[in-house]
């Protein structure tokens, strides 16, 4: 999308508007784009970039639990007016906190100025991270090795048998 079109439709040049308008349109564009957790992130950068006010990305961080692929879990296990439900009452908790975010922020001054937010390519580093998680792996091996030895999948197969019938007390 042209930058002209998120400026117009983050209503940019109407600063109180914007205001307002960014925490209700910042779920909406959350749930029309899923990118998932790992994306949100550089997706709302992007979105600031674009001209979306601070609590439109807050709003738009938030909405992670009203994406499609979650909204059909709550359909599955709920029903659609539980469903609809749900995605009402997280969207105006989350336009609503967004918004005291951003006037709390704002009054304190800790609204950034610019809009230069750099979205960096990913790359596979060899750094201490690298390093933990090799560690963690060979951990969760040990212990995946541990519980097969040890009688856990015999253990996790009778509890879900019925209880036996033994003597009253």
């Amino acid at each position: 999308m042209p930058d002209e079109f998120w400026r117009s439709f983050f209503i940019v040049d109407h600063p109180l508007l914007a205001t307002l308008w960014g925490p209700i349109v910042g779920p909406l564009v959350a749930v029309i784009s899923f990118v998932c957790s790992v994306g949100n992130i550089p997706l709302a950068a992007v979105l600031w970039n674009g001209g979306i006010s601070f609590g439109g990305v807050i709003a738009f961080i938030f909405a992670d639990l009203i994406v499609l692929p979650i909204l059909n879990i709550y359909r599955k296990y709920y029903g659609w007016r539980m469903a609809g439900s749900l995605f009402v009452t997280f969207y105006a908790a989350m336009a609503a906190a967004a918004l005291i975010v951003e006037l709390i922020f704002g009054a304190l001054g800790l609204v950034p100025a610019q809009r230069n937010a750099r979205v960096v390519e990913a790359s596979i580093t060899w750094d201490y991270t690298t390093w933990l998680n090799i560690a963690f792996l060979i951990l969760a091996a040990l212990l995946v090795w541990r519980f097969l030895k040890t009688g856990g999948p015999a253990m996790l197969r009778m509890m879900n048998m019925p209880a036996a019938m033994g003597p009253s007390h």
